[in-house]
């Protein structure tokens, strides 16, 4: 079995299609939820190895997150923002966009949840009302969000970049363009609140800094990796997944060749790579203390040749070391 140690095992009942999403709690390593193109939402106690409970939409969730330890928030191609209590196993509709909602996102900061679809759009939710408290009109389809602090950073189609300020929605804090010449996959906000890093589907990852002052724009770069040489040819594979540790500031990447890696990135080292994954690594997410990392890990049908069988999909965590993930 591939990865099964004792730093590292694989969670039972895992999804019957791709993986869109591994999300721990905001509070515990204990509770993950993952969502999937097999239209489902599940919740994992990764400490008893089992599945809590499980929750459907009418098509393929594409993202999902928790508000607290009870409330998740997902969506995907039905258009539509579930709110769902893991407590009394009840569900609502929050709200809807006019396309598929591909990134949601919770804010501590002004306590609402944020959804991002191909309408182009990003909506703010009030929970406590069920009521949209806000609509923050993108140029084209939302990729991918992140936030810290009061910052809203999305990534868009056109691979156009935009910094928000949840607290002042009326105009764009930063409009930006990726640094990478190829599609925008993920966004993560570092979370010492100073910048973000970038992926695209081209190998590539960018360290970005919102302070827009020369000295510190100097800092930004862009660097090489999930790219595999064979018989002198050079696989270069999309960057899925990006995961800060949010106590290091150190961040996790995963790729389609089915690695995943950590990174120094404001000293611009990597610090390691673990064991190749069996198919391509599609979410990353390290709970709160650092201690975890839940690793999904599906086929995206990327290739001309598809492997047969198909690999199956599988979410593993993985208990990860200081030496593995602390600045040196």
């Amino acid at each position: 079995m591939i990865g099964e140690s004792r730093s590292e095992f694989r969670l039972k009942n895992p999804p019957e299609d791709s993986i869109s999403s591994v999300k721990f709690g905001p509070s515990s390593s204990q509770f993950l939820l993952v969502s999937s193109w097999d239209c489902s939402v599940r919740l994992y106690d990764v400490q008893a190895n089992s599945m809590r409970t499980k929750y459907t939409h009418d098509r393929p969730v594409l993202d999902v997150s928790f508000q607290d330890a009870v409330h998740s928030f997902s969506g995907g191609l039905d258009n539509k923002l579930k709110m769902y209590d893991l407590n009394s196993n009840s569900e609502s509709v929050l709200g809807s966009h006019d396309n598929a909602v591909r990134c949601v996102e919770y804010s501590n900061e002004v306590n609402v949840v944020l959804s991002g679809g191909w309408d182009g759009n990003v909506k703010m939710w009030d929970t406590r009302t069920s009521q949209c408290v806000g609509t923050l009109p993108q140029p084209d389809k939302v990729f991918t969000m992140s936030n810290v602090g009061e910052k809203l950073v999305v990534g868009t189609a056109g691979r156009k970049v935009f910094v928000w300020d949840l607290r002042n929605t009326a105009y764009i804090m930063q409009r930006r363009e990726s640094n990478l010449k190829f599609q925008t996959r993920c966004i993560r906000c570092s979370p010492n609140k100073q910048g973000y890093v970038l992926s695209s589907i081209e190998g590539r990852v960018a360290v970005e800094y919102f302070d827009t002052a020369p000295e510190i724009q100097k800092k930004k770069y862009a660097f090489k990796c999930h790219r595999i040489k064979d018989n002198d040819i050079e696989c270069i594979y999309p960057v899925n997944a990006i995961s800060f540790h949010q106590v290091f500031n150190t961040f996790a990447t995963g790729g389609s060749d089915g690695y995943v890696n950590i990174w120094d990135g404001f000293n611009k080292k990597r610090l390691c790579q673990f064991h190749r994954y069996n198919t391509g690594i599609t979410s990353l997410c390290f709970s709160h203390d650092g201690s975890s990392l839940a690793i999904g890990s599906s086929y995206m049908y990327e290739q001309d040749v598809h492997p047969d069988p198909i690999p199956e999909n599988n979410v593993y965590i993985r208990y990860v070391t200081d030496q593995e993930t602390k600045p040196k």
